[in-house]
């Protein structure tokens, strides 16, 4: 058995069961543990982790666990956007994954994708995975990902734009609610046989879907 003491940054200490959070956690694990069993052991998913030290010295989180030592964990930096960006969101964030649509943000939803499908497709498609539930998090086929601690849906995407620096990249109104593909402009001329004469009047923009066929113009949209 190997006892190792782990510091984490304030930012985690949340994640910690509440008796192991405000100090070191000095534990004994099995021989062969690594960085991220033991980590994630105590709660806190490798989605979440940013550098870990260990005795000063950086390592990864699928290095094995020194024999004794100090091992100090740090929160993960907010992401820079890199393009394209794709988020998955698990059966828990579906109002959510609408707002980041509205957003203009490909993203991924079906409240019927079991965690090992969301597991695959994160690792084949590297997509961020967005969930509250840590046990996702901690699979090993999800590189990129974010827990997410607010409850409410409008709470969620100002969390996960902020985590994720999303605020400069946004293109808001551009993808189908429903059907997350990029929306099409469409004339005046084409649109005035679908939408409501008082609409035609006022508006002067308007956007389709073409897998839908729902259009959008400014405040709203019809099916």
């Amino acid at each position: 058995m190997q006892t190792v003491v782990l510091t984490f940054d304030s930012n985690l200490t949340p994640l910690l069961p509440q008796a192991l959070r405000g100090h070191p956690v000095a534990r004994a694990w099995a021989d062969g543990a690594t960085l991220k069993h033991a980590i994630e052991a105590l709660g806190v998913p490798h989605t979440e982790v940013g550098q870990v030290l260990v005795d000063g010295r950086p390592m990864a989180l699928e290095a094995m666990l020194p024999a004794r030592g100090y091992v100090a964990v740090s929160a993960v930096e907010p992401l820079l956007p890199t393009a394209p960006l794709h988020f998955l969101c698990d059966a828990h964030l579906g109002a959510t994954a609408r707002l980041l649509r509205m957003a203009g943000f490909d993203t991924a939803y079906d409240n019927n994708y079991a965690d090992a499908a969301i597991e695959a497709l994160a690792h084949e498609e590297d997509w961020i995975v967005l969930s509250r539930d840590r046990e996702l998090l901690k699979r090993r086929g999800i590189r990129r990902g974010a827990f997410i601690r607010a409850r409410e849906p409008q709470a969620q995407m100002r969390e996960i734009v902020t985590r994720l620096r999303l605020a400069d990249v946004a293109k808001p109104f551009s993808r189908c609610l429903e059907c997350n593909v990029l929306l099409r402009m469409l004339s005046q001329e084409e649109a005035s046989a679908s939408v409501p004469p008082r609409v035609r009047e006022r508006q002067r923009l308007f956007s389709t879907c073409d897998v839908c066929r729902r259009i959008y113009w400014p405040g709203r949209r019809i099916g």
